[in-house]
C-alpha cells in the first residue's frame, strides 16, 4: 500500500512536471513568434536552464535529425562600426543549400529570458545537449542544425558555431532530404 502510495505521489509529480515543460514550450513559442506546433518527434529533449532564484532563465528543445543544409554565406558590404555590422545582419536575407548533408540532432527551439542574455547561458545549455543527447557520445557542432532561426538566433548560432555557414532544418517538414 505504501509503495503504492510512493508511486501514486511520482506519477503525479511526473504528470505536473511535464504540463509545466508544456506551458513553458508555450510560452518560448509565443515569445519565438512561432506558431504552435507539435515537435515531430517525441523522443524529443527538453533543457530547462534555473537561475539561482528558482526561474525558468532558458530553454531548448531538440529532436533526433537526420539531415541538415548548410547556410549560403553572402559577402558582408564593408560597414563602419560593429553595431552597423550587427544592424546589417539581423536584416539581411538568408539562404541555404538545397543539398542535405547528415546531421543528428535538431535544436528546434533555444530561448532565454531577455533580461539574463548576453550571459552564455544558451552556450552552456548546448554545450550540455551535446555531450547529453546520445549516451556516451558526445556531439561535434558539424552534427547540430538549428531551426529558422530568428535574426537573434542567426548571430548566436554563427558564434557558437565559429562559422556563417552552420546547418539549418525545417522541424515541420519531416526527416527526408527534399
Amino acid at each position: 500500500m505504501l509503495l503504492f502510495c510512493v508511486l501514486g505521489i511520482i506519477l503525479l509529480f511526473l504528470l505536473f512536471f511535464f504540463w509545466q515543460v508544456d506551458e513553458i514550450r508555450e510560452m518560448v513559442d509565443n515569445d519565438l513568434g512561432f506558431q504552435q506546433a507539435p515537435l515531430t518527434c517525441s523522443r524529443a529533449k527538453t533543457l530547462l536552464f534555473i537561475s539561482n532564484d528558482k526561474k525558468v532563465a532558458g530553454c531548448l528543445i531538440a529532436e533526433h535529425i537526420q539531415w541538415g543544409y548548410r547556410v549560403i554565406e553572402e559577402k558582408i558590404p564593408e560597414v563602419g562600426s560593429e553595431n552597423e555590422k550587427v544592424i546589417f545582419e539581423r536584416q539581411k536575407a538568408w539562404c541555404c543549400s538545397t543539398s542535405p548533408e547528415p546531421a543528428i540532432c535538431g535544436i528546434s527551439r533555444i530561448w532565454v529570458f531577455s533580461l539574463m542574455r548576453r550571459k552564455k547561458i544558451a552556450s552552456r545549455m548546448l554545450d550540455c545537449l551535446r555531450s547529453n543527447f546520445i549516451y556516451g557520445s558526445y556531439l561535434s557542432k558539424e552534427e547540430i542544425a538549428f531551426s529558422d532561426p530568428t535574426p537573434d538566433g542567426k548571430l548566436f548560432a554563427t558564434q557558437y558555431c565559429g562559422t556563417s555557414q552552420f546547418l539549418v532544418y525545417n522541424f515541420l517538414s519531416g526527416q527526408q532530404p527534399a
